[in-house]
């Protein structure tokens, strides 16, 4: 039996590549976006401890200074906050993006399978035809020895 071979092995090959290339960018914008949700995360805590401190200044003597610093703190926390809602909503969007892609490679390397799976079965069915016609040629041929 002749060996199988897919002529258009090497666009396949390509697209495996494509795909594991969207895997690996999809894996590095989630972890963008972990490391992003957590520096989110830590600006919340400090926030919160900024108004803890706030309220405990507040039942304490009062301190202007200290006061106006608590305030200051916490004003610039909700503009990092804010600052970094829109980071995470940008590495959001990048994961999203990876997602997109990884999925159109995979529907395109996906195609190319069945491709090659087509051809091979066409490549069966060829060789099985061959070997039937060569059976019969050998049926055939046996037959008419015996005969004559």
């Amino acid at each position: 039996m002749a060996k199988f071979i897919y002529r258009m092995q090497s666009i396949l090959n390509i697209k495996n590549q494509l795909e594991t290339q969207a895997k690996v960018e999809l894996g590095q914008a989630q972890q963008r976006l972990n490391e992003e949700e957590e520096r989110l995360e830590r600006l919340f805590k400090r926030k919160k401890y900024y108004l803890e401190e706030g309220r405990r200044l507040r039942l304490d003597a009062l301190n202007v200074r200290s006061l106006r610093d608590n305030e200051y703190a916490i004003a610039r926390m909700e503009e990092y906050i804010e600052t970094q809602q829109d980071n995470v909503r940008k590495a959001e969007l990048r994961v999203e993006a990876a997602r997109a892609k990884l999925e159109e490679v995979m529907k395109e390397r996906k195609m190319q399978e069945k491709l090659r799976e087509k051809a091979f079965d066409q490549f069966v069915h060829e060789e099985n035809s061959k070997e039937s016609k060569e059976v019969d040629e050998l049926t055939s041929y046996t037959y008419g020895q015996k005969r004559g």
